[in-house]
């Protein structure tokens, strides 16, 4: 059966001077901030978020619950405007019998199979990278 994941945001002022506020229906993320600044500089110092940082999120706990996961790009696109461009997932494991070679191959089959890579897949260039620890 289907399930319905929901999430609430707000708004307030102009696209460049504006604030907002993201929050999860299941109140793991509360009124957490947003801004066009963090959006577009993505430093971090503002404790702020971005729709792309919770995509990156979304995007890295999909994958690690095969693997492990993490960045998303935001900027400039090449037709003009701004948006997402890459997700680069990267897995560091430890497993007895794990060969890197093994590793690999499971972690560009969940990068491929993951629910949001598929969602992102021809729009965001997706790149996996695996190590043994």
């Amino acid at each position: 059966m289907p399930t319905t994941h929901e999430a609430t945001a707000t708004w307030q002022g102009d696209l460049q001077t504006g604030k907002g506020t993201v929050s999860l229906k299941s109140g793991a993320l509360r009124q957490a901030a947003t801004s066009w600044k963090e959006r577009t500089e993505g430093t971090g110092t503002e404790g702020a978020t971005s729709p792309e940082e919770l995509l990156a999120a979304a995007h890295a706990s999909c994958f690690s619950m095969a693997l492990s996961a993490r960045v998303v790009t935001f900027g400039p696109l090449p037709g003009g405007g701004n948006g997402v461009s890459s997700s680069a997932l990267s897995v560091r494991a430890s497993a007895p019998g794990l060969t890197a070679e093994k590793l690999r191959e499971l972690a560009e089959d969940a990068a491929k199979n993951c629910p949001l890579s598929k969602a992102l897949e021809g729009n965001v260039a997706i790149s996996v990278q695996s190590a043994l620890v």
